[in-house]
């Protein structure tokens, strides 16, 4: 989390928007590099997708649920119907035109398919206008588990 927050520290410094964690966050097995990569396109959502003139606060936390954890970002954006939350997962799926909010449409399709690459899953809770929560599921770390 520390090396994303360093990575992005201009981006968050620029938009003034506001980040914090709920720490300590537990460690999860993984590939270090794709987590950072998966975090961070996570984090550029939250930053990107606000209403114009909102300043964007984001939340990071985890839970924790038997053998997995759950790391959660939520932010107070632009949100996401119902009917596209699994469509935004999909490769060049945007909602919204490159003048609006500018982009490629593969970030939340690399997340998807990075998180399923490390045994996890991935998901979102949001609605219109209201802010999206995505959440990335991976095994808890545990010393002398494969």
């Amino acid at each position: 989390m520390e090396e994303v927050l360093t990575e992005l520290k201009a981006e968050i410094r620029t938009k003034a928007a506001h980040v914090s964690v709920d720490k300590p966050l537990p460690q999860v097995l993984g590939h270090s590099t794709t987590l950072v990569q998966v975090v961070s396109n996570l984090l550029m959502n939250g930053l990107k997708f606000v209403a114009p003139g909102i300043r964007s606060h984001i939340q990071i936390w985890t839970t924790e649920r038997d053998e997995w954890v759950r790391l959660w970002i939520r932010d107070n954006g632009i949100g996401i119907a119902a009917e596209d939350h699994e469509r935004i997962f999909a490769v060049f799926e945007r909602l919204h035109g490159v003048d609006a909010y500018p982009g490629t449409g593969i970030g939340l399709a690399i997340v998807r398919k990075s998180v399923e690459r490390m045994r996890g899953h991935v998901g979102i809770e949001s609605a219109l206008e209201q802010g999206s929560s995505f959440w990335v599921e991976l095994p808890k770390y545990a010393e002398g588990r494969p």
